[in-house]
């Protein structure tokens, strides 16, 4: 099992949180995937990146308007750079005592806790029912169809059974009948990655 810190929260609430990592920890951490944050033990937060956020400073702001900027300041400046990249996960559930639950967790994380990218059996256990999808589709704040349709398609890897993202989509479609815009932009980002 490899274990792979991707950051460390920065603000948290119980629909989500946001979490920072340097510029060289970027390959880690991918739009869609499954994330946790272990609490204790026996207690920790799943969720799901929607959004990844580079800010800028006063030096990038010098640098992109600079003429011949070198390789050796790029460089310098993507390995060394104090401004975070800011990941928004939006909470998809939670375990507790080795229960998985899709609810929105009873506390969120705190300052400076670590966030964990979920290896393929946390994914696989996670995702074995779609309780979750709930968070995602009813969510109007993030791109709902790029979301679902990169978290289907990372969360399939982790999958023995192939037939789980056929599974996942169908649960989709009957999540989003009465709600034919959002489910043709799902449709849509999904017909891409099929």
């Amino acid at each position: 099992m490899t274990i792979i810190e991707i950051g460390r929260l920065l603000r948290a609430g119980t629909t989500g949180f946001i979490a920072g990592c340097r510029v060289n920890q970027l390959d880690a951490p991918s739009f869609g995937a499954l994330v946790r944050a272990p609490l204790s033990d026996t207690y920790q937060i799943f969720g799901i990146i929607h959004d990844i956020h580079i800010d800028d400073d006063g030096l990038v702001r010098q640098l992109v308007t600079a003429d011949n900027v070198s390789d050796e300041v790029m460089k310098d400046n993507r390995e060394r750079r104090i401004v975070p990249v800011e990941m928004s996960v939006l909470a998809a559930g939670y375990e507790q005592d080795g229960k998985i639950f899709h609810l929105l967790p009873p506390r969120p994380p705190l300052s400076l806790d670590v966030i964990y990218k979920c290896d393929d059996k946390d994914i696989a256990r996670f995702t074995e029912k779609f309780g979750y999808f709930r968070h995602i589709l009813n969510n109007q704040e993030i791109p709902v169809g790029e979301v679902v349709a990169a978290h289907i398609l990372q969360a399939q890897s982790a999958h023995k059974d192939k037939s789980w993202q056929e599974r996942a989509t169908h649960e989709v479609i009957t999540l989003l009948r009465d709600d034919y815009p959002t489910l043709m932009t799902v449709l849509g980002a999904l017909a891409d990655v099929a």
